[in-house]
């Protein structure tokens, strides 16, 4: 049986592979095992994205949570980030975040922070997916005074609006700023925290109706963003994801601004101020090979660990690194937060263009992106971690990386969050790569099928 856990909590479609018993065992198990140690009444706080299924979700968790004698604290809709600065700082026990993040509207998915706001370790997923598929046989739930209460608290969103501009206390006055929030979690909390530290700002994507999720817009699909942000003589486009903790930025031409490019600018404007801690960032195998150059050229050491945020922080964590982060905008400034925090991440670049006073173009020139391209194949999910056991599909993989040994690189992998597997090949040709990467995909898929 494949693992219940992904590399971002468990996801699934809403109602069918994430139903809403299996949101109520998460609750009972995630509580029993998130506060087994403690001697008080836990509480753990609850939030979700804009998702039609976010509050059925989060009813079946919460009521799992009650059943093992904790207490939830509902909060509605908030962006994953801020459910782990939330969860630290009213000192609860645990937190949970109700969202599918990039993916479309009819996903959705659970995912846990402890008491401190990170994300959980493999071991201890493993523990609540063994309490699970053991029907919770060690769980002695309470009766009367014991069961637990749901408290709801819409309002302590705004203190997380207040902890981002107090972070970074820049003045945006001199900025026009094109903001798509993906009609998702950051609709509110992003326009607001932006408006309130100046800036001329135009919000799109504001007005989510628990269906419109992503849908076109937000930063999986920067088209219209870019376009906004090229006829509003904008200075820069922030794009966020549904849940809001990763951003994408456009330059004032237009020009996509990855999270790549954003860590190379964060992280040399931290370094030349002496605030990057070991000179050190922290990336993923999937970083672009431009990355590393900058970081040769610089004097900035680049560490690397395998895909996800949750093994990039882990890496940070037990080295004592502040920056580090993956090209699809999820960033952290651990500095700051515990997590990818989308608008944290957007003020930090905000900083770097005011006190600097540069474009974001000329900023983004501190790293050359070399051509990559990346295509998914849509594989039965339960297969998608054994590609390598198909022979057609391993010998095409050693042809492609005998073909791009010494000007460039292949990599494939399984989705952690999805039904794919992806292919990413680096070389010098767009045109070649993106045939290659095409051709390798669509064997997947058929092999696979």
């Amino acid at each position: 049986m494949a693992r219940m856990f992904g590399t971002d909590g468990v996801r699934g479609i809403a109602g069918t592979e994430l139903s809403i018993g299996l949101a109520m065992k998460l609750g009972q198990a995630g509580a029993y095992v998130l506060t087994k140690e403690r001697s008080h009444q836990p509480t753990i706080i609850v939030g979700c994205d804009t998702r039609i299924s976010g509050g059925m979700l989060a009813n079946a968790l919460m009521a799992g949570i009650c059943s093992v004698g904790a207490n939830a604290i509902y909060v509605g809709v908030a962006p994953t980030p801020a459910i782990a600065y939330l969860t630290r700082k009213h000192k609860v026990d645990a937190g949970v975040v109700i969202s599918a993040s990039h993916n479309s509207m009819e996903f959705n998915g659970i995912k846990f922070f402890n008491g401190e706001g990170y994300k959980l370790s493999d071991q201890l997923e493993d523990e609540i997916e063994e309490l699970i598929k053991n029907n919770m046989e060690d769980i002695v739930f309470p009766i009367g005074p014991g069961i637990g209460r749901v408290e709801y608290r819409f309002d302590i969103v705004d203190e997380y609006i207040e902890f981002e501009k107090k972070t970074v206390p820049v003045n945006l006055s001199s900025l026009k700023i094109v903001v798509d929030c993906a009609e998702g979690a950051s609709s509110y909390t992003s326009v607001k925290t932006l408006q309130d530290l100046g800036a001329n700002l135009i919000a799109i994507h504001t007005d989510p109706d628990g269906t419109n999720i992503n849908a076109n817009c937000g930063s999986t699909h920067m088209n219209e963003l870019r376009a906004r942000v090229v006829s509003e003589k904008a200075d820069i486009g922030i794009a966020f994801d549904g849940d809001a903790d990763r951003m994408l930025a456009v330059d004032e031409n237009g020009k996509l601004v990855d999270g790549d490019e954003i860590m190379a600018i964060c992280g040399n404007y931290m370094k030349s101020r002496g605030k990057l801690a070991e000179n050190t960032i922290v990336v993923t195998v999937m970083t672009n090979l431009g990355f590393s150059l900058m970081g040769e050229r610089e004097g900035i050491h680049i560490e690397k660990t395998k895909v996800g945020d949750r093994y990039v922080l882990e890496n940070m964590r037990e080295n004592g690194y502040n920056l580090g982060g993956e090209q699809s905008g999820h960033v952290i400034f651990l500095d700051d937060n515990t997590t990818g925090d989308g608008l944290l991440t957007a003020l930090h670049l905000l900083q770097v263009m005011t006190d600097t006073k540069k474009k974001l173009s000329e900023l983004a020139s501190v790293m050359e992106v070399l051509p990559q391209a990346l295509v998914n194949a849509k594989v039965p999910d339960h297969k998608k971690e054994s590609y390598m056991e198909y022979a057609e599909i391993a010998e095409a993989i050693e042809e492609l990386e005998k073909k791009f040994a010494g000007e460039g690189r292949v990599l494939i992998r399984p989705s952690g969050t999805e039904p794919l597997v992806r292919v990413m090949i680096e070389g010098k040709d767009q045109k070649v790569i993106d045939t290659e990467a095409k051709k390798l995909a669509e064997l997947i898929r058929r092999v696979m099928l």
